[in-house]
């Protein structure tokens, strides 16, 4: 049996695999809450209504959160967040930085030779 490697590329690789599985103990986290959060309305009439009727309760608080999150993910897109946070990670990003900067060179180096031939 080999063992594994602990290079660089190996952490890196399992540092991904670790953020991702907590994107997805994030949804389950997500759910409990609102599970504990609709448990403080038990002995509300909704609440009531929402635990006497789990069979049908249940999908539509689902599709109830599926429609939600589809409408925050639109209103951050028509926002703009996701992209202005991407265009904050990569200047941050060193590796991102210098391609951005050879590109901006390139291009410079194009309009020269633009200038230049006419």
């Amino acid at each position: 049996m080999q063992t594994p490697k602990a290079n660089k590329k190996t952490l890196i690789r399992w540092k991904i695999y670790i953020d991702r599985a907590r994107m997805y103990i994030g949804y389950l986290q997500f759910f409990m809450i609102g599970f504990v959060f609709l448990e403080s309305f038990r002995d509300e009439a909704i609440g009531q209504l929402i635990f006497s009727n789990l069979f049908l309760s249940i999908p539509v608080l689902f599709v109830l959160f599926f429609v939600l999150s589809l409408i925050v993910g639109r209103i951050d897109t028509v926002l703009g967040l996701r992209e202005e946070e991407l265009r904050n990670s990569t200047q941050s990003n060193p590796v991102m930085r210098e391609i951005l900067d050879e590109l901006k060179g390139i291009k410079e180096e194009l309009e020269e030779l633009k200038k230049n031939k006419s």
